[in-house]
């Protein structure tokens, strides 16, 4: 061995329970070691072992210890009969005939007085059991002694007056509190030994060798619940061996050392072993590094919650113009329809309006034409009539009957012409009739190729929102299947942690050592698997849980757990 490494003679470090402010996951030793440095850790307390070679010498020890239960158990429930059959004789004739009582309520008042005491100290007990110890019952229970004593010496007279009577009557009653404080301090001492909160006691020979070292070394065994001796004797010897190790390694100047290795001697006040205050950096630094982890581990789950919710925004968004598109395009349908359906009106007004307009010229020149042909012609007569009016006197009968003859032609022509202006109107009027008829039929074929559009797009619309509304309730079931899903963990989760501080109440009431505990956890994670098969937990879930940095450790908590499953456990009783 160089002197630059640990002396792998160390003793092991397993302390009963971890001091405060250590790390919970179990620290592993430096190194391993087999044995103690000591090398007779037995003899360092003053308790020697028993021999294994002497079965008799064991046999005859507890048949002694059968015989002195048995005496100690007659003597003392004769000794409280007889005290509590004395001290009733006693009280209740003093409480009849000098302190005033009635003959009902005097044999009561013993009873009253050495029942208190009784009382009081079982209360006690049950309290110191359920682990809330009150101070005041024991109090009371002794105060009541003393009263007791006290009534049964002064029962005679003044005690002053004959102080051999008064020790005889108090004497009795004194034996029968003795005997019920001694059993009391059996079942304190018994439960604490079931419990494992017993406590050695500092021996009164190291008190005497070495009063400068002992209060120190009482001290920490106090403080950080150390409760077994040759365990903080075990301490001091490792703590000093690992100082003459590191004044070897650094040439008897420990100010060469560095902080981590000043640490074991740092440490040691505070109830730290060489073992865990050697792994006190690496447990920190595991730590912020674990830290680290669930910070980003935060960090990554909030910028997806932000980028879910942008996404979410974003598909409302588009929802919303879906729907203000789907209105516009509603809007402007029904405008197309009103603007077509009002342009066709136009238009066909339009045409009718130049029609007749066209009708009502045409009308007008024909009459205009058939007037100027009359005035011509009667023109045409008059010039005729004046230039026959010359001629001679036997004209005038033929132009006369000329005359006859062209004004029936006239009266022909001018018939022939007004039948001609008729046919010609009628034609026109029917023209326009059938121009207005076609108008009218393309107006309607326009309002019903926009009734159509109206109709698709309307169609398409109620699509839309039928669309829409199945999205929307899809969306509305996945809300609620993840808020029942998400209930429903949240239930077993609740159920789970219950069960953990059930199991947790439970381990704290039996005072189990943190190895029982990390045990006890890892039974209750594998109750959790589908078959509860030890083999379907990973270690690596183990080591994460409890912070174990060895999976060979993990694989010993989980053999351990698998044989506590079998031996029955079932997560909440121990």
């Amino acid at each position: 061995m160089t002197m630059t490494d640990w002396p792998r003679t160390a003793a092991p470090t397993d302390p009963d329970p971890s001091p405060p402010g250590f790390v919970s996951r179990p620290a592993e030793p430096v190194s391993p070691a087999p044995e103690p440095v000591s090398g007779a850790l037995g003899s360092v307390s003053g308790v020697a072992p028993a021999a294994s070679g002497a079965p008799g010498a064991g046999r005859a020890m507890k048949i002694l210890m059968f015989a002195l239960t048995g005496v100690a158990a007659v003597g003392g429930i004769l000794v409280g009969a007889i005290g509590f059959a004395m001290s009733y004789d006693t009280l209740s004739a003093v409480a009849l005939h000098s302190w005033g009582f009635s003959a009902q309520l005097a044999p009561w008042f013993p009873v009253g007085v050495d029942a208190s005491i009784v009382a009081f100290l079982a209360l006690d007990l049950y309290l110191v059991r359920k682990g809330t110890p009150w101070p005041v019952l024991r109090l009371a229970a002794h105060t009541m002694t003393g009263a007791t004593i006290w009534f049964n010496a002064s029962s005679q007279g003044a005690i002053a007056a004959d102080p051999v009577r008064a020790v005889a009557h108090g004497a009795m009653p004194f034996l029968f509190v003795i005997g019920v404080e001694a059993a009391r301090r059996l079942v304190i001492q018994k439960a604490k030994l079931e419990a494992g909160t017993a406590s050695d006691k500092v021996p009164l020979h190291r008190w005497l060798l070495s009063p400068r070292a002992t209060p120190k070394f009482y001290r920490r065994m106090r403080l950080y619940g150390i409760t077994s001796y040759p365990e903080m004797v075990r301490r001091d010897q490792e703590l000093i061996a690992y100082e003459l190790w590191l004044k070897r390694k650094h040439g008897g100047d420990l100010r060469d050392a560095t902080e981590d290795e000043r640490l074991p001697m740092t440490m040691a006040p505070y109830g730290y072993t060489v073992a865990q205050a050697l792994a006190m950096p690496d447990e920190q630094e595991r730590a912020a590094e674990e830290r680290q982890e669930e910070a980003g581990r935060r960090r990554l789950e909030a910028e997806t919650r932000r980028q879910l919710a942008e996404a979410n925004a974003q598909a409302e968004a588009l929802r919303a113009q879906g729907q203000v598109e789907t209105v516009r395009a509603q809007v402007e349908g029904e405008t197309g329809q009103a603007r077509a359906h009002a342009r066709a009106q136009v238009t066909a007004a339009e045409r009718a309006a130049a029609l007749e307009e066209q009708a009502l010229e045409t009308a007008v020149m024909a009459e205009a034409r058939a007037r100027t042909a009359a005035a011509e012609h009667q023109e045409a007569i008059e010039r005729r009539a004046q230039a026959a009016t010359d001629r001679e006197a036997a004209e005038l009968e033929r132009l006369a009957a000329e005359e006859r003859r062209a004004a029936a032609e006239a009266d022909k022509v001018a018939a022939a012409e007004a039948r001609a202006i008729d046919t010609q109107t009628i034609a026109v009027a029917r023209r326009a009739t059938a121009e207005a008829d076609r108008a009218a039929a393309e107006r309607e074929e326009a309002a019903a190729e926009t009734r159509r559009v109206t109709a698709e797009t309307n169609r398409r619309t109620a699509e839309e929102e039928a669309r829409r509304q199945a999205a929307v309730a899809a969306a509305e079931e996945s809300k609620k299947a993840a808020a029942e899903a998400e209930r429903a963990a949240a239930e077993t989760r609740r159920a789970a942690a219950e069960i953990e501080r059930r199991a947790v109440e439970a381990e704290d009431v039996a005072k189990l050592k943190p190895r029982e505990r990390a045990v006890r956890k890892v039974a209750r994670m594998i109750l959790t698997t589908p078959d509860r098969d030890p083999e379907q937990l990973p270690l690596a879930q183990i080591m994460a849980e409890l912070a174990v940095s060895s999976s060979a450790t993990a694989s010993e908590y989980r053999q351990e757990a698998g044989e506590l499953l079998a031996a029955g456990y079932h997560g909440h009783l121990l």
